[in-house]
């Protein structure tokens, strides 16, 4: 199970970097009103289109690996058994001389 989870953590940050590296190669909307004065022609490189159903199609793609892949592993996760919440699993050291002091009253930690 070990090696699933850790396989699967490793796919989830390649996605993650992947998506990340998509978005930012994305023009935003405003990039194309240089394309009426003659910038537009370098954007022929994926098609007549243009990069943008190219990268779209790539980033909806990347988009529902990363959720697909999100989801199980929160269902891996919340399969494992933990008894009790995490402040139950925490152990708080007392002095001595305090606990001796005050017996009567939990004690809370400065």
């Amino acid at each position: 199970m070990s090696v699933l989870l850790t396989s699967l953590l490793v796919f989830q940050v390649v996605l993650a970097l992947l998506l990340v590296g998509i978005i930012l190669l994305q023009q935003g909307k405003g990039a194309t009103a240089g394309a009426g004065f003659g910038a537009g022609a370098s954007a022929t490189v994926f098609g007549s289109q243009g990069s943008s159903s190219f990268l779209t199609r790539t980033t909806a793609i990347l988009a529902a690996l990363f959720l697909s892949n999100s989801l199980f592993l929160a269902y891996l996760y919340g399969g494992t058994t933990r008894q009790g919440s995490l402040l139950d699993q925490i152990s708080v050291q007392v002095p001595a001389e305090r606990a001796a002091a005050d017996t009567s009253s939990p004690v809370i930690p400065d």
